[in-house]
């Protein structure tokens, strides 16, 4: 497996330069900060990543305004007291994404940050405290706890809150073939383990976050 010095010497390469990867590179925010954040916002996110799973980006977050509306501004208390007939009721709404399996979603995952803000504090305060050297264990318990978070919306809601986290694109994947460390795309907890691994080496090689380095592996295959 490649020092993480080489995957960087290629970024630059395809890059341009090492100004141009750097003001490209995602930054986490600290724990402190993610903890801060309160869980309406968590609660907002994750079921925007949800509702933006499959769909055009744009056109989902045009309609968000409407979604932060009709959800009480997500507040996972107000969200978890919908009645089945509330949400039956949200399909009438046409300035809002009328998928009701996603609808659904957002009150039982605010039923589970509840569960969680009870034992941890708050759901931020559990996703901050969470070791980022077993990122992969985070992914685990969302897609097995909330809903509609399996697959790579997971990783992305972590990514979108600031939490650091590798993410598994297919230039990722790509990279993480051609250096041995899996031979196809990772989906057992056994293979997102070595993963981690070779990602936890990497980062005690160069002191990046995991998203720094995840986005330079896939630039050593992007060229455009």
């Amino acid at each position: 497996m490649r020092p993480f010095d080489s995957f960087y010497a290629t970024a630059v390469l395809h890059k341009g330069g090492e100004a141009q990867v750097e003001a490209q590179l995602p930054k986490p925010l600290s724990s402190k900060k993610l903890a801060a954040i309160t869980d309406d916002r968590y609660l907002s996110t994750l079921s925007l990543r949800i509702f933006r799973a499959g769909l055009k980006h744009s056109m989902v977050d045009a309609k968000w305004p409407a979604f932060e509306e009709v959800f009480f501004g997500f507040d996972p208390v107000r969200v978890a007291m919908f009645s089945d007939e509330e949400l039956e009721g949200l399909m009438q709404d046409k300035r809002i994404i009328r998928h009701f399996g996603k609808i659904r979603a957002v009150r039982a995952n605010a039923v589970w940050m509840l569960e969680v803000a009870g034992r941890e504090g708050s759901f931020g305060r559990w996703i901050a405290d969470w070791p980022t050297e077993d990122v992969v264990g985070l992914w685990a318990q969302l897609k097995k706890h909330g809903s509609q978070l399996g697959g790579q919306s997971g990783a992305r809601f972590l990514r979108m809150m600031g939490k650091d986290t590798f993410l598994l694109t297919d230039d990722v994947v790509n990279v993480l073939k051609a250096e041995g460390v899996v031979d196809k795309m990772p989906t057992s907890q056994k293979a997102l383990q070595t993963v981690q691994q070779a990602f936890n080496s990497w980062q005690e090689q160069s002191g990046r976050s995991l998203s720094e380095i995840s986005r330079v592996l896939s630039y050593t295959v992007n060229v455009s």
